[in-house]
């Protein structure tokens, strides 16, 4: 009988992590995936995407989203000095081995939990930032809801697995774009390796991808019982920054494979296009009744588009102005808008937006301006 039980039981267990295949070529061995482009969130490729699921250590991306929040509301500093605690010390599974009492800066706890993964540290941070882990987990589900993470929930600021603590592949790729978009994580995610304590205590980043993959931006892996082996992947190659996203992969090996098969796939068959203005279509717009005969039309800034590689060179823009404006007009006020097509298709645009303000023409601003005139001439 207990043979008969392995039996089923290895079969459920090859069966939950069997390689998945699809049509566009990819195949790899995960519970779930998604693949996005991180400026325009939109999603490249996904596999039971929204299934909630353990997160494991994927769980400090959000952890050290609210730290760099703090940071940059001036909350804390990356000098700012942060006392260990017995709680901090008290976790288990990657850890920097936190003794009670023990100083770290923000920097170097940021070190630890962004390149090591340490438990101890996230949670040293997650105090700084709310005087206990579970404000800071309140903190953390407030700040999901506000991402949009649906299907999230989170039990702790670490991963470690805990009844209920669940994320999904889709949810993780917002706040991994929400984390990426601090340009200042990157000099964290990114280091292959570094030390603490002087030396004693090396760190090692736990995403082989920073080392092996060209443009690798980051960002967080994770490994525990319950949720398998996952990987929150970003790259940035010719302006356009991917986030992949893996969950419940049988094993290391498995899911950076599993990471590199999605982000090779989105750089192969994507590419984001930023339109230029066309300055050269710009011209004077008369303005009626004003003090000034005309204004001078200014472009707001073009959104990015993602596309199917190679059709970036078929989009042309059309721009529409009106042949003239009633004053009075403010400056910044839109006055005319650019149309983004891609095979004559609209496929967005942008703005066009008054340069300076003209006043409306009364009998005081015609003094002031026949002032203005007489003095000029003296």
């Amino acid at each position: 009988m207990k043979k008969l039980l392995s039996i089923i039981l290895a079969f459920c267990l090859a069966f939950s992590f069997s390689k998945a295949a699809f049509a566009d070529g990819i195949s790899f061995s995960a519970k779930s995936a998604v693949l996005a482009e991180r400026k325009t969130g939109k999603i490249l490729f996904e596999y039971n995407a929204d299934a909630p699921m353990p997160p494991a250590s994927i769980t400090k991306i959000m952890t050290l989203l609210l730290v760099m929040e703090a940071i940059e509301s001036g909350k804390l500093t990356l000098e700012t000095e942060i006392t260990a605690s017995e709680h901090a010390c008290s976790m288990g599974g990657s850890q920097i081995w936190l003794e009670p009492g023990e100083v770290f800066t923000v920097h170097e706890l940021l070190k630890a939990a962004a390149i090591a993964s340490a438990n101890d540290a996230c949670t040293a941070l997650a105090e700084a930032v709310s005087g206990s882990e579970e404000a800071f987990v309140d903190l953390m589900n407030q700040k999901a809801a506000e991402l949009g993470m649906e299907n999230t929930v989170f039990k702790n600021c670490t991963g470690l697995d805990a009844e209920g603590h669940v994320s999904t592949a889709k949810d993780i790729a917002k706040m991994s774009a929400a984390l990426l978009s601090h340009e200042k994580i990157k000099e964290y995610s990114t280091v292959w390796m570094d030390s603490l304590r002087g030396g004693e205590t090396e760190l090692t980043n736990t995403n082989k991808l920073v080392r092996f993959y060209k443009g690798c931006t980051g960002l967080k892996t994770g490994s525990t019982d319950e949720a398998g082996c996952c990987l929150a992947a970003s790259a940035e190659r010719d302006g356009m920054e991917l986030i992949s996203v893996t969950l419940g992969s049988p094993n290391t090996d498995e899911r950076f494979a599993a990471g590199r098969k999605l982000l090779d796939y989105g750089f192969a068959n994507f590419a984001v296009a930023s339109p230029k203005p066309p300055e050269e279509e710009l011209h004077e717009i008369p303005v009626l009744h004003g003090t000034k005969d005309s204004v001078s039309p200014v472009f707001a800034v073009p959104e990015s588009y993602l596309l199917p590689k190679g059709q970036e060179s078929l989009i042309t823009q059309e721009v529409i102005l009106p042949e003239n404006l009633e004053a009075p007009v403010e400056k910044g006020r839109v006055i005319g808008r650019v149309k983004v097509l891609l095979s004559g298709g609209e496929i967005g645009g942008y703005n066009i937006l008054a340069g300076e303000a003209v006043e409306k023409m009364s009998f005081s601003a015609a003094l002031r301006i026949l002032f203005l005139e007489a003095v000029s001439t003296l």
